[in-house]
């Protein structure tokens, strides 16, 4: 078996494992999600907005108001200088 036949055997066998990589991805079918709570019913966790009062739907709508108007909106970011 002569160099030149090695390599284009070598890169051949390459192509073909990444060709099959893609074959191996496993379905997302969203299993990730384990409960239907309401979104303002909270995680349990101590790490919250101040403010934010967990079980609070009127809480819960005013702080993701503020966090859309003064912190993802450029605008309001914007400093004049």
């Amino acid at each position: 078996m002569t160099t030149m036949q090695r390599t284009l055997l070598v890169a051949s066998a390459a192509l073909a494992l990444a060709a099959l990589s893609a074959c191996g991805e496993k379905p997302q079918t969203g299993a990730g999600i384990r409960s239907d709570a309401t979104p303002y019913a909270g995680t349990g966790s101590a790490f919250t907005q101040p403010g934010w009062t967990a079980g609070d739907k009127a809480s819960w709508e005013a702080q993701l108001k503020t966090r859309q108007q003064y912190g993802q909106n450029e605008y309001t970011r914007i400093t004049a200088k």
